[in-house]
């Protein structure tokens, strides 16, 4: 089984609690939206600790390297079958400065002709409705658990 880790950032505001999540970039995700959108995140690596992994993932995918009190917010199972364990984390970050890695691939499919994209290409900032309508829906308990531990924190 395919196991990522990954970082719920998120931050006070007037509205409540934002929470900051990520589209997929390439041509495969370019037109959906509602149910597409993640957490920043990526494959842990063989002997790899999840926060580790999470941290590593954050920064390729966003563009900076996130510092602080880590919060953990259990695991969820996605349809396909991959275990991803989140991390939750305040701060701050203008996502008009995402910065991501890229990877390559044949596109169109069965040209010959290979093209990169960036491995995400939009990060913003979201109120709980919002976030409970982009995120990817094996993703929306973060959300949740992240509420539950403001709340008792």
């Amino acid at each position: 089984m395919q196991e990522s880790a990954g970082i719920l950032g998120y931050k006070k505001a007037d509205k409540g609690i934002m929470f900051f999540l990520v589209h997929p970039g390439g041509p495969f995700f370019a037109k959906k939206d509602l149910g597409f959108w993640t957490i920043p995140k990526g494959l842990i690596e063989k002997d790899e600790d999840p926060l580790q992994a999470a941290i590593r993932e954050f920064a390729e995918e966003v563009g900076f390297t996130p510092e602080g009190n880590f919060m953990p917010l259990g695991s969820v199972k996605q349809k396909g079958g991959k275990m991803v364990h989140a991390f939750a984390l305040a701060f701050e970050f203008d996502s008009s400065q995402l910065s991501s890695n890229t990877f390559t691939i044949e596109w169109p499919p069965r040209s010959g002709k290979m093209a990169s994209f960036a491995e995400v290409d939009r990060a913003e900032w979201f109120d709980l409705a919002t976030a409970q309508e982009k995120i990817n829906p094996a993703q929306a308990d973060f959300l949740l658990r992240l509420l539950e531990l403001e709340k008792n924190s």
